[in-house]
This record gives structure tokens, sequence and C-alpha cells, in this order.
């Protein structure tokens, strides 16, 4: 026989359930705010303690009323701050498995793609998303089984608050550690979120990659080409996410398809230049349209990351010379359209014979620019130096060893087409010379096929 205590406790549960059954939406909206007031950070046996051993009951009307009222948003907040306390409290198993049986992972997932539903209610429902990926690597793959990446990278892309952003984050990037079956699958939803037209998604994104990338030890073919169209960005903080991307890529196979891809980005297509010509030349605020052009924004974007590649490894800048990049960085220093290429190309090609210089034992230390370049090109590659002295004449050599960052400002519309036109080519004397790094198709291979962006609809609703 129950005790008097245990009596009267068991009256007042039923008592709560009654007037919960009975409420209306504000009622039961205050019942809600007195059970978070009362109950967060709750582990499960006081829980139980406080609902005399019936909590699931409560937590069973919850998740009904959840399922009955999502769509609308009714309470929406508090309702999924109420089950978060079941589900994050210690030693919580049984009501994270109540909760999964009733369909809780779906209807968490559709609450994402509701545009009724406000951001403060999508945002508690990534953060029991994260309670439940956190419990487990069967409650990760769970999630993946649901099409969960495609609804979780999608709300990624089209939320508006920057703070819920952060909150998917770190769910995909708990989704990609301890999950070798579906690692691949968030893996390529993290490609796919690369074109968003939301900085901070693409930011996040890129910020993700880099922990998926090593975790999945393999790369996909159309990440080079996403990567390298993210460099089209204004925003300098997407912009040095993806070239902290592509210093860990140039470690995998994609390595020669990527330098390539930057060398080549150096000389814009005249497709793609003439594309907004004749726009540009009815605008009055032609300087202005110029400077933000995606392609130039890209240009001067590929020179910065070139620099910072040659920097940190002289094996890549001999590479990256045998791809013509020192014609192609010239050429970008021509591009009167947009200054700030100029000034990158100029740097670059600076950067490249102080790295590379170091590198052969005769370090630069405060010495002049024509020191670096000439230990570099001479001491490596003697024909180099000759070659591009030649082609920018006396007069344009000295400006550039005087000053690269400020070369721009100096030259005059002769010298511009000079850069712009050169011919540079040392590819063929260094190959007669014996010093063609590698095999021939690193260099001679074909770079150039179009590579399909990965879509929502079809690399992430396959199951690995």
């Amino acid at each position: 026989m129950t005790s008097i205590k245990e009596q009267a406790a068991i009256s007042r549960l039923l008592s709560f359930l009654q007037d919960w059954d009975n409420a209306g939406k504000v009622a039961r909206s205050h019942i809600l705010n007195n059970f978070i007031e009362t109950n967060q950070g709750k582990t499960a046996p006081e829980l139980e303690q406080e609902f005399s051993q019936g909590a699931s009951l409560f937590l069973v009307r919850l998740t009904t009323w959840l399922r009955l009222t999502y769509m609308t948003g009714s309470c929406l907040e508090k309702l999924l701050r109420s089950i978060g306390i079941f589900l994050s409290s210690v030693s919580s198993n049984r009501y994270l498995t109540e909760f999964l049986e009733v369909g809780g992972v779906l209807t968490l997932l559709e609450i994402l793609g509701l545009e009724k539903v406000k951001e403060e209610d999508k945002k508690e429902s990534i953060k029991l998303l994260q309670v439940i990926a956190n419990s487990g690597r069967k409650y990760k793959e769970l999630i993946c089984e649901s099409y969960g990446v495609r609804a979780i990278a999608e709300f990624l892309a089209k939320s508006e608050s920057e703070e819920t952003q952060e909150e998917v984050q770190v769910l995909l990037d708990s989704l990609v550690h301890g999950n070798p079956k579906y690692q691949n699958q968030v893996y390529k939803g993290l490609i796919a979120l690369l074109p968003s037209v939301s900085p901070k998604a693409q930011q996040l994104a890129l910020q993700t990659l880099r922990t998926a990338q090593s975790i999945v030890g393999t790369t996909h073919p159309s990440i080079v080409y996403c990567v390298l169209n993210v460099l089209r960005t204004m925003h300098l903080e997407v912009q040095y996410e993806a070239i902290e991307l592509i210093k860990d890529l140039v470690n995998y196979d994609v390595c020669s398809e990527l330098l390539k891809g930057l060398v080549d980005l150096l000389i814009p297509s005249v497709k793609e230049t003439s594309t907004l010509q004749p726009k540009i030349l009815n605008d009055s605020t032609v300087l202005q349209l110029n400077t933000h052009l995606p392609v130039f924004l890209q240009q001067a974007a590929a020179a910065k990351a070139i620099g910072v590649l040659a920097r940190s490894s002289t094996s890549l800048a001999e590479k990256m010379l045998h791809l013509r990049v020192v014609h192609n960085l010239m050429a970008a220093m021509g591009n009167t359209d947009h200054s700030n290429s100029q000034r990158q190309a100029s740097l670059t090609l600076e950067v490249r014979g102080a790295a590379a210089a170091g590198a052969v034992g005769t370090g630069c230390g405060l010495r002049s620019h024509t020191a670096c370049l000439s230990q570099y090109f001479v001491g490596l590659f003697p024909v180099v130096e000759e070659r591009v002295h030649r082609s920018m004449g006396e007069e344009l050599y000295k400006l550039f060893l005087s000053n690269a960052e400020d070369l721009y400002m100096k030259i005059d519309s002769v010298q511009v087409d000079i850069l712009a036109t050169n011919k540079v080519n040392v590819t063929t004397e260094l190959y007669r010379s014996g010093l063609f790094y590698g095999n021939r198709s690193f260099y001679f291979g074909s770079h150039d096929q179009d590579v399909d962006l990965p879509r929502f609809q079809g690399d992430m609703e396959g199951k690995e």
C-alpha cells in the first residue's frame, strides 16, 4: 500500500496533468514558463522526483502538443525548451527514446523548413538536434537517415541570424565527427553550401569543411570549382576562410587542379569580362562597378592565395612556375580596371621571390627586392630573371623592384600595356634544362573540364 505522502504526491501529479489537459494556449504558456524556471538543469532522477515518478506523462503531453501545433508556431519556443529540459538532463536515455519513438527528429527537421515559424523557434529546434546528435553515433545516423543534412544545410543558407547560423555550424560539426557511415554526406552538404548568397553561411561552411576534409580524407570532384568560385566574394572574412581551406587542399589529390585553377584565374576569360561591358559603358558609375566586378575580385583573391601558397612552400612555388604563373601575374598587374588585382599580383610576384630565395639558403633579410628576385629566379631558374627583365624593360623593372605594392599607382598606359600583353614563358626552357619537376601530366594535363555542383536533391539525399 502507498503511504499518505506518496498518495499526496500522486494526487498533485494528476491535478497538474488535468490542469494541462484542460488549459488553453495562454494557460499552457504560463505552465511552460513555470516549468522552465523551476526545472532548468535538473537531472532525470530529479525530474522524476518532481513528478512523482511520472515525468514521462508530462513529456508525452508536450510531444503530442508539439506534433499538433508546430506548423502554427503556437508557444513553440517554450515548448521546445521544455522538451529540451528532458532530453538534456543527465541519465535522460529514457526520455530521448520516448521522444524519438513518436517521430521527434522528423518534427524538428520539418520545423526548419517552415516559413511561418520564427527564427527563434528554429534555433531551439537546432539546439534539440544538437542534444540528440551528441547522444551518440546511432542518433547522428538517425538524423542523417531522415535527410537531416539537407534540411539543416538549407536552413543555414536561408537563416538571417548569425547567432542561429553559428548554432547550425555546431550541429554540422557534431554530425561529421564520430559518424563514419554518413560523414561523406555531411561533407557533400558543406560543399553544396559554398555557392550560398549568405556570406556567413559561406564562412561557416568553409570553416567546417576544413575539419570535415581531414576526417573524410578524400576529396569530392566539385570542391576545387566551388572553393575557387567563393573567391569572387566581397567579404574578406569569407575570402580568408577560402584561402585557409585552399592551403589544406594542396595536400590532397586535387593539388594540381587547384594550382592550375588559381593560376588561370589571374587572367579572366574574355567571355566573363565582356558580358558586362555594354552595361558598364553606358553607366555613369563605371569606376565603381568595375572595382566590384566579381571576376576581378576573384582575380585579386587568386593572386593573394598564390602568394600565400608560395610563401608556405618552395615546392608549390616551383610547380606554379611551370604553370606560367609569372606570365599571368604580370598580366594581372596590367589590369587597370581593378587596382587590388594589380597590387596583389605585384606583391605575390615579390613574395615568390622572397620565399624561394630563402629556400636556397640565401635569405633576403632586409636587403633590396632586387636581391630577393635575383636570388630566387637566378638561383633556381636563371632564365626567368632574364625573361622578366627583358619583358618589363629597364624603367618598369626598376619601379617594380623599388616598391611592388605601390607599382599600380606609378605606371603609365604604355607600361600597363607591356604588363598586360607580356609573353613571358620559361616552361620550355625549364623542361629542356631538366628542371621539369614531377610528371608531365601535372603541368600539361587537362583540368579545364566542367564540374557539376553538388545538389541537395542528389548527393545529399543518397545514403552512404
